[in-house]
């Protein structure tokens, strides 16, 4: 399974953009997604999270920064989750990675540990 991420740009203080993650392979296997960021000189923290498949498809996690702002989803016919981000701030500028568990247990995985692969990440800047 590869995962490829893309949709970043720049924009103004209170714009929106839409991130893409397309996963190929054996996505079968995937039965959870999330997307993480990590701004200039700090660590890699989550975004939000959606489980892909299984007993919790469908259910979702946010970190508080972004609650009522970003919202997570998914088309699993096309392989692919997407984050909307609106109202977007200064402070959400930084790289954003999406992530996927194979094979792993149905729920929103929170922690870093719980995905296994990785995508390369795509740039958001948003100015003030």
């Amino acid at each position: 399974v590869q995962l490829q991420a893309f949709g970043g740009g720049s924009v103004q203080a209170g714009g929106s953009l839409r991130l893409s993650c397309v996963a190929s392979g054996s996505t079968y296997l995937i039965n959870a997604m999330g997307w993480y960021r990590q701004a200039p000189g700090k660590q890699r923290d989550l975004v939000a999270t959606i489980t892909t498949a299984g007993p919790s498809e469908g259910r979702t996690k946010y970190a508080d920064p972004v609650k009522g702002r970003f919202t997570i989803s998914r088309d699993n016919a096309k392989n692919t989750v997407y984050l909307q981000m609106n109202n977007l701030k200064p402070e959400d500028t930084a790289v954003y990675y999406c992530a996927a568990d194979r094979g792993g247990k149905s729920y929103p995985h929170t922690r870093q540990y719980e995905y296994d692969l990785w995508g390369q990440g795509t740039l958001v800047t948003v100015s003030s």
